[in-house]
């Protein structure tokens, strides 16, 4: 144990944790425990929370919890030989959600025999490949897999349920295996090395991230109708193009670009959130038309460290031009 890290008693619970065991869920989080030997372990047990402890193995009392929905072993020390034995533990083949976000594994575990998997978390490990993941259920509604070493998109044609997929932080160069995806509601891209947006077909989408990769054009979105939040910033796009059928967008982030104007967004009624700082915008002149759709709807806006942002009464302008503005920049407005 380091100097100053507390250590908490699991056998000492207060009243709070007392009657979410009696209730089913047992959460142990931060007791950093080695091994759960001093630990009991209900056998009716719904849920069993295990976040920031030291576990290096799974203790296969675990095994035998049959009414277990969801397990979380989120910032551990498990590797893939201490992760392995859960692959054949048909009792608890209920598992609804589990987590290994924050661990040491170097390979997808094997989750096959989770019939009714909704939420399956491999965040924040040392992973190299997707290779397995064709064995998971279908009936993954979320999958997250950010901050590995993955560098493509396989093995994911399968998962038409699937909502939320998160691979943000990887090493991907290329979008693909999204076709089948027709319930996805967010894709979470940030942090990769692509350079061609291909959404394959998909329309429903909410919200999109392709923060940090190597884009140098906005075209891909045209079709994403419901598309309501998109996040572009930190890549070399120089021009807004494919914008102004995006009638549902709340959010737009292109700051940290190459852009020199506003363009294609003045159709679009629903924007709260604009981000264009750090850019190369010279000018607010025609700003207000190039935004009339959200002209009296949106509140916040960013525009710093682009040189319009040097001119006299820069916020008195943008003030003046959109009525109902909170924040300009880092200011909140009174």
């Amino acid at each position: 144990m380091n100097d100053g890290e507390e250590y908490r008693n699991p056998n000492m619970v207060g009243s709070e944790e007392e009657e979410d065991t009696m209730n089913g869920c047992l959460d142990l989080t931060g007791f950093q425990l080695h091994d759960l030997s001093e630990v009991d372990i209900p056998e009716t047990l719904v849920e069993l929370d295990l976040t920031t402890n030291r576990l290096s193995i799974i203790d296969p009392r675990i095994g035998l919890l049959t009414c277990l929905k969801k397990l979380s072993f989120r910032q551990n020390l498990l590797k893939d030989d201490g992760v392995s034995p859960i692959s054949n533990w048909a009792a608890i083949s209920g598992l609804e959600e589990l987590i290994f976000r924050d661990n040491h594994l170097k390979n997808l575990p094997d989750v096959s025999i989770f019939k009714s998997l909704l939420v399956f978390d491999v965040s924040y490990n040392e992973i190299f490949s997707l290779s397995g993941l064709s064995n998971a259920s279908n009936t993954i509604k979320e999958f997250y897999a950010s901050k590995n070493e993955i560098t493509k998109m396989v093995e994911l044609d399968h998962l038409h349920e699937l909502q939320i997929l998160e691979l943000g932080s990887n090493h991907l160069r290329v979008m693909e295996c999204l076709e089948n995806m027709k319930n996805l509601q967010e894709l979470w891209l940030g942090r990769n090395r692509i350079k061609t947006v291909n959404l394959c077909g998909l329309k429903c989408i909410k919200k999109i991230s392709l923060q940090s990769n190597r884009l140098t054009s906005m075209t891909g979105f045209q079709e994403c109708h419901a598309l309501e939040e998109l996040y572009l910033s930190h890549n070399g796009i120089a021009k807004m193009e494919g914008l102004s059928g995006l009638q549902n967008l709340h959010v737009l982030d292109v700051s940290s670009n190459k852009l020199t104007s506003v363009d294609d967004i003045e159709k679009l009624t629903m924007l709260d959130d604009l981000w264009l700082n750090d850019n190369q915008i010279a000018t607010l002149d025609g700003f207000g038309m190039a935004v009339a759709g959200s002209r009296e709807r949106l509140t916040t806006i960013y525009l710093e460290r682009n040189p319009c942002a040097r001119l006299p009464n820069y916020a008195t302008t943008l003030r003046e031009v959109f009525s109902n503005l909170l924040q300009i920049d880092s200011d909140v407005l009174s």
